[in-house]
């Protein structure tokens, strides 16, 4: 599909934008991104950027029944999922934020959880888990405690930056979370 691209004047402006969290009591998995990156600042939409690779992961893992836009909000509540930011203001790159910054936004998931009641609560970067929680040896898959009264998946963030997981191995890692709770 495509969509309008942002100028760089655009980017620029959308610095400490936030997106309204996406979903509610019919959210069976809550996806927490790290915080959303600039294109999505100026969107209004989570992991908006062309070329991010959740849309695709979501679908060939199973936990989407069509590859699905990120403006398309009413497919993916219709899906099960939520989405939310562990920090809500845009900016260009996670290594922006500060770990105190992560912290803090662990108790506002904390309402939101209770609030919206997920099954599961899915964590996109691992590294931001282990600042968040204080989880240094966390791993990619199913933690042992539980977030609220939600399961906890830890996934690899889907952003195109994280090398560390080309698509077959990034699609594996969330084929276990829709096998484990779907």
């Amino acid at each position: 599909m495509d969509r309008p691209r942002p100028s760089r004047t655009d980017l620029l402006a959308s610095y400490g934008a936030t997106i309204p969290d996406l979903g509610g009591p019919e959210t069976r998995i809550l996806l927490v991104g790290i915080n959303p990156g600039l294109w999505s600042g100026w969107s209004g939409h989570h992991f908006a950027r062309p070329g991010n690779r959740l849309w695709r992961t979501l679908y060939l893992a199973g936990l989407t029944p069509t590859l699905l836009d990120p403006a398309d909000e009413a497919g993916i509540r219709a899906a099960g999922l939520g989405i939310t930011n562990l920090v809500a203001r845009a900016s260009a790159r996670a290594d922006e934020l500060s770990a105190e910054e992560i912290r803090a936004g662990v108790e506002p998931l904390r309402r939101l959880v209770r609030r919206w009641g997920p099954a599961v609560v899915a964590f996109l970067g691992i590294s931001t888990y282990r600042i968040a929680f204080a989880a240094p040896k966390a791993t990619v898959g199913e933690a042992p405690e539980r977030f609220e009264s939600a399961r906890v998946w830890v996934l690899p963030n889907p952003s195109g930056l994280n090398a560390h997981y080309q698509q077959p191995a990034l699609t594996a890692a969330y084929a276990e979370l829709r096998e484990a709770v779907c």
